[in-house]
């Protein structure tokens, strides 16, 4: 009988290139390892994230926008300011303060800053009365002004409980759409507005929107405690903004840690029926 043989061909491994193989395929796993690892340390936990969102239209006059930008530098040395600020869970916060017109026209003095202590709370500070005051020949879009704010948590390098839009400003809005709709799609994504209606006396939007402070509840502000605080005269500025601030950053403690003042009254959310178009009407001639 004949016999097949069968002939086994010796399997020769080039070792080099095997340890060449493994290599490249660690390397490629620790690679993407510190991708991953990246991708979750870009998220930095701060107490909160705030956004001040500060009115600079052309309603405004340059002595007003002096007062507002030097109220809102004194508030950031205040000690209440400070210790708001470094009394939560991660006794820091980043905020940025950015100024704005028209739908389009939103201009930052303060980029995204994290807030730790004192030192950081007084460069903060520093830093807007060093930067040029401008002002805005556009009209006055709290909606742009939302939106805007809107993005920039989103797409900040910040992760927190609290996520806030604080909006100051001294008429309605009227351009950029539907104040009512930006605000409802900032709260759907989780963001508190609080504002700060200026209802001082000869400006030239007061005598058409006398209640402004209501326009402010109905139709700009919400979210989880979302608040107001009105102001009457540059006079209650520098203490309006420095409970405000408090308010934002005391991480829960809110009204406990400002003793209430009869010249500022808190304002919570409500339904009085406003218009929340009248500003969009007025401009219009309607």
């Amino acid at each position: 009988m004949r016999l097949f043989r069968f002939r086994v061909w010796p399997i020769l491994f080039d070792m080099n290139a095997v340890a060449r193989s493994w290599r490249a395929a660690l390397t490629c796993l620790a690679l993407v390892g510190s991708l991953t690892t990246g991708a979750f340390a870009a998220s930095e936990p701060v107490d909160v994230e705030l956004v001040l969102a500060v009115d600079v239209s052309s309603s405004m006059n340059e002595e007003e926008l002096r007062l507002q930008r030097e109220g809102y530098a004194a508030a950031f040395r205040s000690k209440d300011v400070i210790e708001a600020i470094t009394g939560g869970l991660h006794r820091k916060v980043a905020i940025t303060y950015v100024e704005w017109g028209g739908e389009a026209s939103q201009y930052v003095i303060v980029p995204w800053t994290v807030i730790g202590s004192a030192d950081d709370a007084y460069r903060v500070s520093d830093r807007l009365l060093a930067a040029e005051i401008g002002k805005s020949r556009y009209l006055t879009s709290i909606a742009g002004a939302i939106r805007y704010g809107q993005r920039a948590i989103r797409n900040n390098r910040f992760s927190s409980g609290r996520r806030v839009i604080d909006i100051s400003g001294d008429g309605p809005n009227n351009q950029g759409g539907l104040v009512t709709r930006a605000r409802d799609a900032a709260v759907a994504d989780g963001v508190t507005i609080n504002g700060l209606p200026l209802m001082v006396p000869g400006n030239v939007l007061n005598g058409n929107t006398p209640s402004l402070d209501t326009y402010y509840v109905d139709c700009v502000i919400g979210g989880s405690q979302s608040f107001l605080l009105p102001v009457r005269s540059w006079d209650q500025f520098p203490d309006a903004v420095r409970r405000k601030l408090v308010l934002e950053l005391a991480s829960g403690r809110g009204m406990d840690v400002v003793p209430a003042a009869p010249a500022v009254r808190l304002w919570r959310v409500s339904a009085n029926g406003t218009d929340c178009s009248i500003g969009e009407k007025l401009w219009r001639g309607w």
